[in-house]
């Protein structure tokens, strides 16, 4: 049974751990709602539908002509995320009385992961990189993907005409996915201007969602939306530069950039998006663990770790290219 991770911190006992999982869903836009399948070893195999056996219609007294359908069976294995967390024995009892030095080197931890998965989620390249898995702009092609325009396409443009041409490609994206579509991810500045087009246009708005309540404070994140479908900044790598960039080439332009549209699945049977995972329980995707005191230096040492794994299911994501940011 999948569960996201705003279930594991509800059902999490340990208090690090539970920290560490809310600190993923407040800044993580893939992690925040990304279902995830526990699975057990290290691969997750599962059919594909290819081809639908025949039916027809029959006279009485007549036999059908039996046919079977057929289907492809695939595997998605897992890969190791995460990382420790070192801060010496000497920072933590001279700075610790501003602020919980081993906290926030914990955060930071948290942080260079969320952005290593999403951008994974995004661009990853099991080719390139061996140790990670194929992300969406890999996966994607065919009817998948869609192109905006020859040389690309303006948000905005020069007039109203334009402006309906790209929310025209928008709604074709959104059409391509089976399934409901419940993320549109995008960079900064293309969401942006989406934002400013509705505004003229109509079909965009903000919406307040809480993602886990405390009695305390609350997890709450206010979204862009397009008809009802979350806009969502999916954010930078380590280095600044953003994950989806500006900078693709479609056509004579060299300044173009993607959207991509996904439903979220939860099995195999149902087309969308899906994360896997191997926890130390069905409920708890992450290893969090504090070390304490190691042997070979005088630091203390906090170890964050997931196996885990991406799929698609069916055709449950689809991409725009040749989205200009004008």
């Amino acid at each position: 049974m999948a569960l996201t991770l705003v279930e594991a911190a509800k059902l999490s006992n340990d208090a690090l751990q539970r920290g560490v999982i809310e600190t993923f869903i407040l800044e993580s836009v893939v992690l925040d709602r990304l279902q995830l399948i526990p699975i057990e070893g290290n691969s997750y195999k599962y059919n594909e539908e290819a081809t639908l056996p025949g039916v027809e219609f029959r006279a009485v007294n007549s036999a059908y002509v039996e046919s079977t359908g057929t289907v492809n069976q695939k595997t998605e294995g897992l890969v190791i995320l995460g990382g420790d967390a070192d801060v010496d024995k000497f920072i933590v009892r001279t700075r610790s009385n501003l602020e919980d030095q081993r906290a926030v080197q914990t955060g930071l931890k948290i942080k260079a992961a969320r952005m290593k998965f999403q951008d994974a989620v995004i661009s990853g390249d099991a080719a390139v990189d061996a140790n990670s898995f194929d992300g969406l702009k890999k996966r994607l092609v065919g009817a998948q993907v869609i192109d905006a325009g020859t040389n690309g396409l303006p948000v905005i443009g020069a007039d109203a005409a334009a402006q309906h041409s790209f929310m025209d490609k928008l709604d074709e994206l959104i059409a391509a996915v089976q399934g409901e579509v419940e993320a549109l991810y995008m960079n900064k500045s293309i969401r942006s201007k989406i934002m400013s087009s509705g505004r003229r246009l109509g079909g965009t708005e903000w919406i307040t969602k809480v993602f886990l309540e405390d009695d305390d404070e609350p997890l709450v994140k206010r979204i862009p939306t397009y008809n009802g479908i979350p806009m969502l900044d999916i954010g930078v790598k380590a280095d600044g530069t953003n994950i989806i960039p500006q900078t693709e080439t479609q056509g004579a332009s060299n300044v173009a950039s993607s959207i991509y549209a996904v439903a979220l699945s939860n099995d195999e049977s149902q087309p969308g998006i899906a994360g896997l995972f191997n926890g130390p329980s069905d409920d708890q995707p992450f290893d969090v663990v504090d070390l304490g005191e190691i042997d070979v230096k005088p630091v203390y040492r906090t170890r964050i770790e997931g196996y885990l794994g991406f799929a698609v299911f069916g055709k449950g994501a689809a991409r725009l290219r040749g989205v200009l940011n004008s």
